[in-house]
């Protein structure tokens, strides 16, 4: 053989680029699978690492062995793979995809005569790229088979139909509340817009508000400013919708054609807001002859802890309202440092009573501001009565003096009522500080958490049921209760249906706050910080599905590859876990179910006539560390304060705590590329038979076609199911539109089979909760598009009605 011959050229072009590579894969595995091993984990990495590192060699030293060895483990890992995750796609997908691509490099004509040259007679060489390829055929068709299973539950809801059980307090046509009704089941009994013809559903019109994110504030939920959010439900009251936004304007719109009839700016002072969010606007239509100055009212949240009461008809403040319009919710608070109480949901105006709450600022003291309850006259703007949980068996009638309960349990989401048994509902959250629940009070520990009735004319609470206790995973009550009339031993029993984070279902009789599912306690962990003492037990609806994920083991883990996903192995063997309802730790702790929920802020939707709940969830985990205070306290991060004054400048990501023994620390629980440690779906969609108890259907909702590295956006429409915030509704014509979801898409869902029926791109996120509505016989379904902070979706200021077109 001459030196020109090509197959001497052949053997001397090493394949330093694939050796290299299957060093460095193999370096990185051995390191990380020492270190998993060590944790007590998983031995495939350093296994694999160790053999990779070897095939490295082998590929570098033209040995047609490599290509052996490495089919060898590619067929080894589809085999563990399998062991671990079955025959689940996304759980295999991690696992087989990147390794397959590696296989199917080697056979790459120019790859694999780099390691076995053309017209080597060696035994192994002759029928080298046999087996990658069998190995890679194997995994191939183990993907196929696993991303053709169905995800999820397949069902139909059937025609069942309890005729008589729409709310009719509202007009059909109209919107008054956030749920459309005060007993908040976001039902429509419009029924134009319909399952056969929704693909047809078009844009009818698009507004802009005109209220901007501003500098210094901030989409991506970070320290650098403040988390500004678009997330109002209109409401729609004749032929006019109300919303307000991010910076507390109120708006008035046009219901026909979008076309803005007036503006009012409060001139909100929101320089030490954390979160710049409004949900929502109530409507109120004074008893004849009680207020000439403006005889309709829209009363709006401001986020300097104000309420203003605009004229519905023109937008001007209503004189007759406290101080020329305006009052201040900081009033019998006593003490109330800047940016530690506002609202973000709307008042719930109901028999002549304003009824709010407020946030107050989690995690920051014990001895915040009051949590208490107020009622007030919608005309004048007079308080009529307080209830206060320092104080949880009377009604306090609050005089100049009055200082309401420091500290108290707060209730900052939509509120719900029952205007025949005059009742309204309270979702409550926590005594602060969140995470340690070390010296709270009887009183806190009795109310955290708990849906409250209260008379709605007096204040007198009637009763109160507790979803959990003592809780220091910031499991608050985001939402109040939905109202259905259920079935029971043969009578409708007046019902509601209260979500939460948990992504449990609390069923109670609503007269008497009785489960109507059978509900029981289950011991849980109870190794807590030194200092704290937690609860044995916690209630569990046994007789409701579930939305709770399954706790979380070291085989189900997730991560985009096989790299990443042994970062999470490994993080996971590092921290602390025990399941559901871990306590807070002095080392990183995995909190899953989160305070983010499972569901939110936006509740759930019921439809009243099918007894079919439906309700979109999210799955995140959240790491939490506790620290003791003095080392922050001695660097500066966290300086000391004794809650006069404004609270001084904490360091980014730090949950100061004032009081407590302990700093804490809370972020999600990502890997280095930004990708959950959990696997998909990350986001659901569950229809639930309120009769029957079972879920009829649950679909993914949402795909990462936004999502990406570095913030960019842009990536593979993959149908993961993603992240969510917002709500859905439903409607008497088969229908249940959501937008809430980080892709950016409203789509519209058959309630019968989940089976996505239409989807259209939005301007910007569209994290609320859409509401429907008719003016002229023509139905309208409408969306706020304006992006949310904390989930990182568009901002915008958009409103973007739909329609049939005409003819």
């Amino acid at each position: 053989m001459t030196l020109s011959s090509p197959h001497f050229g052949a053997r001397r072009r090493r394949p330093w680029f694939t050796g290299v590579a299957l060093l460095v894969v193999g370096a990185v595995f051995t390191v990380g699978g020492a270190w998993l091993a060590l944790l007590a984990g998983s031995l495939y990495y350093l296994v694999a690492g160790v053999l990779l590192i070897v095939t490295g060699v082998l590929a570098l030293r033209r040995r047609p062995e490599a290509l052996w060895l490495y089919a060898a483990v590619l067929t080894g890992t589809v085999i563990w793979a399998i062991y671990e995750v079955g025959l689940n796609g996304w759980g295999l997908e991690p696992r087989l995809v990147a390794p397959t691509v590696l296989g199917l490099w080697l056979l790459l004509p120019w790859v694999r005569r780099g390691i076995v040259p053309e017209g080597d007679r060696r035994p192994l060489a002759r029928h080298a790229a046999w087996g990658p390829a069998l190995a890679c055929a194997l995994s191939v068709v183990v993907l196929i088979v696993g991303f053709a299973r169905p995800v999820g539950v397949s069902g139909d809801a059937g025609n069942r139909i309890f005729a008589g059980q729409v709310d009719n307090s509202v007009p059909a046509e109209d919107w008054w509340y956030y749920g459309r009704t005060a007993k908040g089941d976001r039902f429509s009994p419009l029924t134009q817009i319909n399952a056969g013809n929704v693909k047809n559903l078009k844009v009818a019109w698009t507004a802009e508000t005109g209220d901007h994110m501003r500098p210094g504030e901030d989409v991506g939920g970070t320290d650098a400013g403040h988390e500004f959010n678009f997330e109002v439900t209109p409401i729609k009251v004749g032929d006019t919708l109300y919303v307000c936004t991010g910076h507390s304007w109120v708006e008035a719109l046009d219901a026909r054609t979008g076309k803005v009839k007036w503006k009012f700016d409060p001139k909100a002072n929101t320089d030490a807001d954390v979160y710049l969010a409004c949900r929502g606007v109530a409507f109120y239509k004074a008893p004849e002859g009680k207020s000439s100055v403006c005889p309709t009212r829209i009363l709006a949240p401001v986020l300097d802890a104000r309420i203003v009461a605009v004229n519905a008809e023109t937008g001007k403040p209503c004189e007759d309202f406290g101080d020329h319009g305006f009052i201040s919710l900081s009033k019998y608070l006593g003490h109330v440092p800047a940016g530690f109480h506002f609202m973000t949901s709307p008042p719930l105006v109901i028999h002549d009573r304003m009824i709010l709450g407020g946030w107050v600022y989690d995690n920051q003291a014990r001895n915040e501001p009051s949590g208490a309850i107020r009622a007030f006259d919608p005309v004048s703007g007079q308080i009529v009565w307080a209830w206060d949980v320092g104080h949880p068996d009377q009604v306090v009638h609050p005089d100049d003096k009055t200082e309401l309960t420091r500290g108290t349990p707060n209730a900052w989401g939509v509120y719900t009522a029952d205007p025949d048994l005059n009742m309204v509902y309270l979702p409550l959250g926590n005594a602060t500080p969140d995470y340690f629940g070390g010296g709270r009070r009887p009183f806190d520990d009795a109310y955290s958490s708990s849906v409250v009735a209260l008379d709605i004319t007096t204040g007198q609470p009637r009763w109160h049921f507790q979803t959990v206790h003592h809780d220091v995973w910031d499991m608050d009550l985001p939402v109040g209760p939905s109202m259905v009339d259920l079935p029971v031993n043969g009578k409708l029993v007046p019902a509601l249906v209260q979500s939460t984070k948990r992504g449990e279902f609390f069923v109670l009789d609503r007269r008497t706050g009785q489960p109507i599912v059978k509900t029981i306690e289950k011991a849980v962990p109870q190794d807590g910080v030194p200092g704290e003492t937690l609860a044995r037990t916690q209630p569990y609806p046994l007789g409701m599905p579930s939305l709770t994920p399954a706790d979380l083991v070291e085989n189900h883990l997730w991560g985009a590859t096989p790299i990443d996903q042994m970062m999470c192995r490994i993080e996971f063997r590092k921290a602390h876990y025990e399941g559901q309802f871990t306590p807070p730790q002095l080392k990183p702790t995995i909190v899953y179910p989160a305070f983010d929920g499972v569901i939110d802020w936006h509740g759930a939707t019921i439809d009243p006539q099918r007894k079919l709940l439906i309700a979109n969830a999210n799955y995140i985990p959240f790491m939490i560390t506790m620290k003791p205070r003095g080392p922050y306290e001695k660097s500066g991060a966290v300086p000391p304060w004794n809650g006069s004054g404004n609270e001084p400048k904490i360091g980014p990501g730090l949950a100061p705590q004032y009081g407590t023994p302990y700093v804490g620390m809370v972020h999600p629980w990502l890997n280095a590329l930004g990708v959950p440690c959990n696997p998909p779906p990350w986001g659901t969609l569950t229809a639930i038979d309120l009769v029957t108890h079972k879920i009829v259907w649950q679909r993914p909702i949402g795909d990462t076609r936004a999502t990406g590295l570095g913030g960019t956006h842009t990536n593979l429409p993959l149908p993961t199911g993603i992240f969510n915030i917002g709500g859905n509704m439903m409607t008497a014509g088969g229908l249940d539109f959501i937008g809430a979801t980080a892709d950016q898409m409203f789509r519209a869902v058959d309630v019968r089979t989940g089976k996505t029926l239409w989807q259209v791109g939005l301007p910007a996120g569209g994290n609320a909760t859409p509401m429907t509505y008719a003016v002229d016989g023509k139905q309208y379904v409408l969306i706020a598009a304006g992006g949310h902070g904390g989930l990182g979706t568009k901002t915008g200021d958009y409103l973007v009605a739909y329609a049939l077109p005409e003819g």
